[in-house]
């Protein structure tokens, strides 16, 4: 088994650009384990993709390092399909109080003429 300062320390040099997203190498029993982990709060980390029985560490480090890439790429995609959702929604909701606005200044130019008329 390997020191688990060593691992620690490989952690720290295998940490990606992207605070969100990074990757995790362990030694198990039967081989490497390989996970893309998430940061959930300052204190929490997730594990959002596993992989296990690796021969050795490059193994699992390569197969880390093209799965976060992808992982995140995706990630990227799937914001920018929300984002344009999100807006699509907000331009509907904003037609709508428009045009509930436009009926309630018609209704009160109405109520206002029957006044003035029965005045």
């Amino acid at each position: 088994m390997t020191d688990p300062l060593m691992i620690s320390l490989r952690k720290m040099k295998n940490m990606s650009k992207n605070k969100k997203f990074d990757i995790r190498l362990s030694e198990k029993r039967n081989g490497w384990c390989a996970e893309i982990t998430r940061q959930v709060t300052s204190r929490t980390t997730k594990v959002s993709k596993r992989e296990t029985g690796f021969e050795t560490e490059a193994q699992a480090k390569e197969w880390a390092e093209k799965e976060l890439a992808a992982f995140v790429q995706n990630q990227a995609e799937r914001n920018e399909r929300k984002a344009d959702q999100r807006k699509e929604r907000d331009e509907l909701r904003h037609a709508k109080e428009l045009k509930a606005e436009q009926a309630r200044e018609a209704r009160a130019k109405a109520r206002a003429a029957d006044e003035f008329d029965a005045e």
